[in-house]
């Protein structure tokens, strides 16, 4: 009994100094210096992206709280001045509608309608038909944005151009018309460009997220009879909902930062009724010389494109899917 308790003490002993006073004291320092270690090898990082993007974006603020001639160098602090311009221009509201529509006609392409693509190439059985399939689609994401614009706008052209002679061939002549060349179908014209170019990059998308999905669902499915329907609503909506997120994001934020369909097909015309935000920024700071009323612009693109980003990133989080 005696020869028991000698026995046990010490190893007690060394346990309750070891193990509370000791360790608790080493892990810390040792996280500590892993922390440091690792800020170390963040450090470049973090440098090109304070001196690439955030001491800009600060700049643009300040830049929009000025009148400024980037030509002659003269600057002047107006404070709101700029913006409260910009809540008086009505082209600004037709801009800024123009990238609503745009970003409402991108999200029933770019994301309902990749995914519902996706799943039906997906859905094929022969290997090789899926990749010539993955292929054929995405070769216009290819093509870039300036090439793509150049091309409708010759497609548009109202007397040479490919879609009026379709249409005089399949006896609707009458609608025929200048489609670039007047308000009211001019920016559906671009827009719809732009789908072309961009419908095939997020079907391929999709049909990676819906690769990822385990077959024995699909197969459980169908042997309870599931139908391709259901299927589609109850397995592959719910298990692409964190790439479904992604690509709302990217689309509404390209959606407020197109620029290149628009110059190179219309630039803005006719009337400023294909004005966008990115349009309307250029034209006022390098052909008015308003670079103050431009980085007012530029900050407006700035707080919406960060606001819905957020809001989504935070509605995709609340929902995440867990294998």
């Amino acid at each position: 009994m005696a020869g028991t308790v000698l026995d046990t003490a010490p190893t007690a002993h060394l346990g309750a100094a070891g193990t509370s006073k000791q360790h608790p004291k080493a892990q810390p320092m040792f996280g500590r210096k892993r922390m440091a270690r690792g800020l170390w090898w963040l450090a470049p990082a973090i440098a090109v992206l304070i001196a690439f993007v955030y001491w800009p974006l600060l700049q643009n603020f300040v830049f929009s709280m000025m009148q400024w001639d980037i030509y002659s160098g003269r600057s002047e602090f107006v404070g709101l001045e700029n913006f409260s311009k910009l809540a008086k221009d009505p082209v600004f509201y037709t801009a800024l509608g123009n990238n609503f529509l745009y970003a409402l006609v991108s999200l029933v392409f770019q994301v309902a309608g990749a995914l519902a693509l996706a799943v039906l190439i997906e859905s094929r059985r022969n290997e090789r038909l899926r990749r010539c399939l993955r292929a054929l689609y995405f070769i216009p994401s290819a093509i870039s944005l300036t090439v793509s614009g150049l091309l409708f706008y010759f497609i548009y052209e109202p007397q040479l151009g490919m879609l009026n002679h379709l249409l005089t061939a399949l006896n609707l002549g009458q609608l025929a018309q200048p489609w670039l060349g007047q308000e009211s179908t001019a920016m559906m014209g671009i827009i719809m460009m732009s789908q072309w170019q961009g419908f095939g990059y997020s079907t391929l998308l999709f049909a990676v997220a819906i690769q990822r999905i385990p077959r024995e669902l699909f197969e459980a499915a169908e042997l309870d009879g599931i139908g391709p329907l259901r299927q589609f609503f109850h397995i592959t909506v719910p298990l692409v909902r964190e790439m479904t997120g992604l690509m709302v994001i990217v689309t509404i934020s390209g959606a407020f930062q197109v620029f290149n369909e628009v110059m190179v097909m219309t630039s803005g015309g006719p009337n400023n009724s294909t004005q966008v935000l990115g349009t309307w920024l250029y034209e006022n700071g390098f052909s008015r010389n308003d670079f103050g009323y431009a980085a007012a612009i530029a900050t407006v693109i700035f707080v919406l494109t960060l606001a819905i980003g957020l809001l989504q990133m935070w509605h995709t989080k609340k929902r995440r899917v867990q294998w």
